[in-house]
């Protein structure tokens, strides 16, 4: 298929989209300002600066239309989206996400690397600390297997710590997860995920960005990032997060967007906790099973995942191990859930921490990531 036919745009309005998103100073909503002002990507880039001073638009940006860089990053774009899986997908395509497109400064231009089909399924962001805990990553680990395993699309930043965690758990049963980047995808940052991201793409995900495909990282970028991960989602879960993290941005972000925040709970020591307990404080949903997030998303409780997206393990878990897998527990919780009386609990509990299956933490035991 042609590359104007992928993207919907005849080669030279194509073009003209790449050179414009390059423009500094020009985001998502100055970009939809010059359309609607001029009509089309390519008669804004032929109006003359008078006419986009007019629109209040800086004579710099004005200016830079006509430079080299503009110029070659936007070829190198479209060489970019002439490669198997690789796609560009605009604000006025039909096939644009529907609760993307509802936020108040959806992005203009998503570039795609992997399947671009999972960003119209039901997707639940998941984030938190880059420093987070071994119980942090365990738990954010199992509650992506279990959401993913429920059908849902597993949504986050590629950042270290939680988000790595998310986008593995969601790996482990083969479901599918987004990376969304406060980078452009040639300028995939953290590096040490760039094998993750490999393999995301590989297995049926996606990583995507809004950015040129060069822009590097930017503090600023990843602010704007938060809110694609919040608006492509049904809901944010927060697994642990201080007062101070950037996953706060996300929640409230989502908050904003109408969508549902969760939260985990944690010890009152443990800083990681605080930003977890602020957002329950300030009305996000107290989380401590898979259960409470399917019951606030009743209309999605009951999707059936495809064959060929979760595979069932090739021998059945443990039953306290499966346990886990949903949520972290104390001896006591599971020793109720499961039926079996405390001391056979405890007792499976040491054989399992034996083997390196199960941790403890400030009373309560959490599934280890496979």
């Amino acid at each position: 298929m042609p590359l104007f036919e992928k993207a919907g745009q005849s080669p030279a309005e194509l073009e003209a989209r790449l050179r414009l998103h390059r423009l500094p100073e020009v985001g998502p909503k100055r970009f939809r300002t010059l359309i609607d002002a001029f009509g089309s990507a390519s008669a804004a880039l032929s109006a003359p600066a008078s006419a986009w001073r007019s629109l209040r638009l800086p004579a710099a940006s004005a200016e830079a239309r006509r430079s080299t860089d503009v110029r070659d990053g936007a070829s190198a774009a479209l060489a970019w989206l002439d490669r198997p899986g690789q796609h560009l997908l605009m604000w006025d395509d039909p096939d644009y996400p529907a609760l993307l497109a509802e936020i108040p400064d959806p992005p203009p231009l998503l570039f795609i690397a992997g399947n671009r089909a999972l960003l119209d399924r039901p997707q639940l962001g998941m984030v938190g600390s880059r420093r987070a805990s071994k119980p942090g990553l365990d738990t954010a680990a199992a509650f992506a297997r279990s959401l993913a395993g429920a059908g849902f699309v597993i949504t986050s930043g590629l950042a270290l710590g939680i988000d790595g965690a998310a986008h593995q758990g969601a790996l482990d049963v083969k479901g599918g997860t987004i990376g969304v980047l406060g980078t452009g995808i040639e300028k995939l940052y953290p590096q040490r995920h760039r094998q993750l991201a490999a393999r995301m793409i590989g297995d049926g995900g996606a990583v995507i960005s809004e950015l040129p495909l060069d822009a590097g990282p930017h503090a600023s970028n990843f602010p704007r990032r938060n809110r694609i991960i919040s608006g492509l989602s049904l809901g944010v879960l927060v697994v642990e997060a201080s007062v101070a993290s950037g996953s706060l941005i996300t929640a409230r972000l989502a908050a904003e967007q109408g969508r549902e925040v969760y939260a985990i709970p944690g010890s009152i020591h443990h800083p990681g906790a605080r930003g977890c307990h602020q957002l329950i404080r300030e009305g996000a949903v107290l989380v401590e099973t898979i259960d409470h997030i399917l019951e606030a998303l009743q209309g999605w409780k009951n999707i059936a995942p495809s064959h060929d997206v979760v595979d069932k393990p090739s021998t059945p878990l443990h039953p306290l191990l499966a346990l886990l897998h949903a949520a972290p527990q104390t001896g006591e919780a599971l020793a109720h859930n499961s039926g079996w009386p405390l001391p056979k609990v405890l007792a499976a509990l040491t054989e399992l921490e034996l083997d390196s299956s199960v941790a403890c933490e400030a009373g309560r035991w959490f599934a280890r990531a496979r």
